[in-house]
């Protein structure tokens, strides 16, 4: 039997349009401290150039990849893979236009 090459291969990360997303789940997602200081710490740096494993926040690697997904499906983060590494972006102009003054509020 055939083995398959699963190495380095994984399911490229699916990504919410902040213009399909209600108030409630951009609160949801905001209201939680984690999830807070990834939003936070990723105001603060340039746009694909923080890796997941690059944030200090105390949980670990499932707990991160979920609440990545929250912020990925709340319209908030963007994530690509460059190799073996998944960088991330705060999508602040989509989210602005959808959510006006409200990354502003919970960036300060």
């Amino acid at each position: 039997m055939a083995q398959r090459n699963t190495v380095g291969h994984r399911a490229a990360p699916e990504h919410t349009h902040p213009d399909d997303v209600p108030v409630e789940t951009a609160l949801a997602a905001l209201a939680d401290p984690v999830r807070l200081t990834l939003v936070r710490e990723l105001a603060g740096s340039a746009d694909w150039t923080r890796t997941c494993g690059s944030f200090d926040v105390p949980v670990g690697k499932a707990a991160l990849s979920h609440h990545f997904a929250v912020l990925r499906g709340a319209g908030l983060v963007e994530q690509r893979d460059e190799g073996p590494r998944r960088v991330n972006r705060l999508r602040r102009e989509e989210f602005d236009a959808r959510f006006p003054g409200l990354l502003a509020l919970v960036v300060r």
